[in-house]
């Protein structure tokens, strides 16, 4: 197949020039698939295949352009360049050729090659029909036994490109489920991570499960759980809807450093323990972050105080606690409430709208209090020393401010001396 050359495999649109790859270099993988498909990518990942010398020629691009280097796989000999807006890794040809080495691929559709030299398309599996027909078809059994993340990567790609598996291939995976047992926790966890973050990607996580995918990592997960995953983007739907902030605010990071969103969260929640005590135990196993592990285990924790909370002073506390969490929080209480009540949609925001309206409201004091005296100024001004009385004092005052009782400094040190001397 030659002659066709979407805009993403031209040279002219890499990070590096063409001159640098030698003849034969073959681009192959995600790359090749996502640009006959004409997925674009605001950033690029290109893969190299070259029949020998690969770390030599990323060494010699990388100290060219002055971009970062990385040796992957001494053994494998795949190395890494890291430009600013791209990555490119180059990778030694496995086999004696070309098409012995697409031949050890996991997927026809990422066994498709590029020569950028000759723009000639090299598909010796059929992948390209395979793109027309949206499927997922295995390359060999083999291939999913050599490396068994391929099993649950077959769900994540078919989330994330809109694709089928085909059922030869289902069958294999379900076949070779307890095989993924053997992958390193750290590499699972990242692929929940790309189906959680999929639009695509309930159903998926939800058929994963049913072919025993996920069994020996989530191992409180029920038929209940995927029924709450299933009804989160629903929810979620809906306060986007009735909120745009809140829902910007659930497609958030967690932090900058952890790249879990808000809304990624709710759904993990619905797939561990409902004991936030049990759960935290499950989430560590699996190495989540302590960030995402505090996610999970606050908004389990929360979300049933959310309709209990009717006093301000039951208000102030629940928000103190959940800080950052309150969306997923939320997005619990409700997916909740969706398979145990049958209510509508709007009857159930209803409940929880004045405590998402005083949440967006950044003014609103039970949610987002300010302090009308320091600490410090109110050890100088009752006598006391640096202790954790001084913070319950804080905090009362904080409560007794947004219960109208004081409104001054001057009133919160007197209502302070009171609390005191009573």
């Amino acid at each position: 197949m030659s002659g066709f050359v979407p805009s993403i495999l031209a040279p002219e649109n890499w990070p590096f020039s063409l001159e640098w790859l030698p003849q034969p270099a073959y681009m192959v993988g995600g790359a090749v698939r996502d640009a006959i498909l004409g997925r674009s990518r605001e950033y690029l990942d290109l893969d190299f295949v070259i029949p020998s010398n690969a770390v030599k020629v990323a060494r010699a691009i990388a100290h060219h352009y002055q971009a970062g280097f990385v040796l992957l796989d001494p053994v494998r000999r795949i190395a890494r360049v890291v430009f600013p807006h791209a990555t490119a890794d180059f990778a030694q040809q496995e086999g004696d050729s070309l098409e012995r080495d697409l031949h050890r691929r996991d997927f026809t559709i990422n066994a498709i090659a590029y020569n950028p030299h000759t723009q000639e398309i090299i598909d010796p599996l059929n992948g390209y029909a395979d793109l027309q027909l949206g499927l997922l078809r295995m390359v060999a059994k083999a291939n999913l036994e050599d490396d068994p993340l391929r099993l649950l990567r077959a769900y994540r790609q078919a989330a994330q490109l809109g694709f089928t598996i085909e059922p030869e291939t289902q069958a294999t995976i379900r076949d070779l489920a307890s095989h993924l047992s053997q992958v390193a926790t750290e590499r699972v966890r990242v692929e929940i991570g790309y189906l959680l973050a999929s639009p695509l990607g309930n159903p998926w996580i939800a058929m994963a499960g049913d072919d025993g995918l996920l069994k020996q990592f989530f191992k409180s997960t029920t038929d209940e759980s995927f029924y709450k995953l299933a009804a989160v983007d629903t929810v979620y739907d809906l306060l986007a809807k009735h909120w745009p902030q809140l829902g910007a605010e659930l497609g958030k990071y967690v932090r900058d450093t952890v790249k879990t969103t808000w809304l990624s969260i709710a759904k993990l929640a619905c797939l561990v323990h409902p004991d936030p005590t049990v759960a935290e135990i499950e989430l560590h196993e699996l190495t989540y972050s302590r960030a995402e592990i505090r996610g999970v285990t606050t908004a389990l924790k929360l979300f049933t105080q959310l309709k209990t909370a009717n006093t301000l002073r039951q208000q102030y506390f629940l928000f103190q606690e959940a800080g950052m969490i309150f969306g997923a929080t939320v997005v619990l209480a409700l997916v909740h409430d969706t398979l145990v009540e049958a209510m509508s949609g709007d009857n159930r925001l209803s409940v929880y709208s004045p405590l998402i309206t005083r949440y967006l409201n950044p003014d609103d004091l039970v949610a987002h209090p300010t302090q009308l005296v320091s600490g410090k100024k109110l050890m100088i001004a009752l006598n006391v020393p640096a202790s954790p009385l001084v913070g319950e004092l804080l905090t009362e005052i904080a409560i007794a401010r947004i219960e109208g009782k004081v409104g001054t400094a001057e009133e919160a040190i007197a209502f302070a001396r009171q609390l005191l001397e009573g």
